[in-house]
């Protein structure tokens, strides 16, 4: 039997593009984050990144269930539409348009700044990093805008550089390295406060973009089979390099070291092992892997706009982001009003760093607790779809679920124990989605203009 037209990727293909979309800046950029919040256990560390894979498996797994009975394209808006109804999709629409795309660009912008300041010695604070993530992402939202097929080629030839600097250093600090002294004093660093949970935090950061390869799922060969499969393998991938690399990196350099190197840690570890030449060239591949991610980003953000706007009743003056640059076929409005909105969150978050204000944290951070925290109606649709019969197993229809929300809730407390500033910013999610929600249902009667 042949494949039906639309079905274009292979199980393959769906493994390599979650497992593209997790790997970026968050491994490099988040390990002092996580040892920060265990109180330098790297047994604890390594706990918070097996519960950050569970989360996103039962997550992926409940929300494949949904995506198994569409082939409407559009990914986790279009199962808002489908089976929570059109008010909730423009609310996930708000939200992502407004708080999630562009905070989680310019976050992963800034670490491009800390490492291309790294790499050429420039002695920068905050507003340098900043400064440099301005120009990037500048330029990315310029290429991708008038020259859109470049960005689809810069995505794939990031692809696999992303993972090269994560096996060369986790198979150096594995094989030269000590991992086993890690764990000597494990019984005195496990005698902290809970908070080491607030760390679960940075690793969904690390682990964030799995959702995304939902958006394919109508594309995939024998989806209902092979998008589970490939929610499952691709975690558990990325899940083994990235514990290679926070063992061998905590232990070759200790906790105190990374702690003192914050995000240049990875320098530090290139350059021991590899020397000076090396060392830059891993940064340099870090730095392109980076590139990579926040390229991804806006790829897909800058038609958030012009994809509500098409939905008539979910965004103000629709027409204006419908409208199409013949010339370029881009919708350019769409990705004028993204870029606008990336460089607000460009000053908060240069504000939240520059005085402290979130600690070792960031607000890109806070929008993947909000979003996981939205996740939680559509593994309520499943659970109901299983008490209709309309789910016919109990491991998909109860167990995914029910330990898809365990995972909300992980990301949730250890989010909210952080400071009272993450109160403020998840209640400004929530307002955000909120008002999207209620602009449809009030404006749902109106015709499109």
């Amino acid at each position: 039997m042949g494949t039906k037209p639309n079905e274009r990727y292979s199980l393959f293909t769906a493994i390599t593009m979650i497992v593209g979309i997790c790997i970026g800046s968050g491994i490099f950029f988040k390990a002092d984050n996580v040892l920060t919040a265990t109180n330098g256990s790297i047994f604890l560390g390594i706990i918070l990144f097996i519960l950050g894979a569970i989360a996103i498996i039962f997550g992926g797994l409940t929300v494949a269930e949904l995506a198994s009975r569409t082939n409407k394209p559009g990914g986790i808006i279009t199962y808002s539409e489908e089976f929570v109804g059109m008010g909730y999709a423009s609310a996930f629409g708000w939200f992502h348009t407004l708080v999630y795309y562009p905070a989680l660009t310019f976050v992963v912008s800034f670490v491009i700044g800390i490492y291309t300041s790294t790499l050429f010695g420039w002695k920068m604070g905050v507003g340098g990093w900043c400064l440099i993530g301005v120009v990037f992402t500048t330029i990315c939202f310029l290429y991708n805008t008038f020259s859109p097929k470049f960005g689809g080629f810069f995505q794939d030839a990031t692809c696999i550089i992303k993972v090269i600097p994560l096996v060369i250093l986790g198979f150096c600090g594995l094989v030269w390295g000590d991992p086993a002294s890690g764990f000597s004093n494990l019984a005195a660093q496990t005698q902290n406060s809970g908070k080491w949970i607030m760390g679960i935090s940075a690793v969904a950061f690390s682990y964030d973009g799995w959702i995304i390869s939902t958006s394919i799922a109508h594309e995939i060969k024998d989806s209902k089979r092979n998008l589970p499969r490939a929610l499952v393998i691709a975690p558990l991938i990325v899940l083994l390099l990235y514990l290679s690399y926070f063992i061998s990196i905590s232990t070759y350099l200790g906790g105190a070291t990374i702690l003192e190197a914050v995000d240049n840690a990875v320098y530090l570890m290139a350059e021991q092992f590899l020397g000076s030449f090396f060392s830059k060239l891993i940064l340099v591949f870090v730095i392109i892997s980076v590139m990579g991610t926040v390229n991804g980003i806006i790829l897909g953000g800058i038609r958030l706009p012009y994809g509500l706007a098409l939905r008539g009743s979910a965004l103000p003056h629709a027409p204006w982001f419908r409208k199409i640059n013949e010339k370029l076929d881009m919708p350019v409005n769409s990705a004028i009003f993204m870029y606008i909105i990336t460089m607000v969150w460009g000053l908060i978050h240069y504000l939240t760093c520059n005085y402290g204000l979130l600690g070792n944290s960031d607000v890109s951070e806070i929008a993947i607790c909000a979003s996981y925290i939205f996740y939680l109606m559509f593994y309520w649709k499943v659970f109901q779809l299983w008490r209709k019969g309309e789910v016919k197993s109990f491991f998909r229809g109860v167990i995914c679920p029910v330990l898809a929300t365990v995972g909300v809730g992980l990301v949730v407390y250890g989010s909210l124990i952080g400071g009272y500033l993450y109160v403020v910013y998840l209640g400004i999610s929530a307002v955000v989605f909120l008002i999207g929600m209620l602009y449809y249902r009030f404006h749902a009667n109106r015709s499109p203009a």
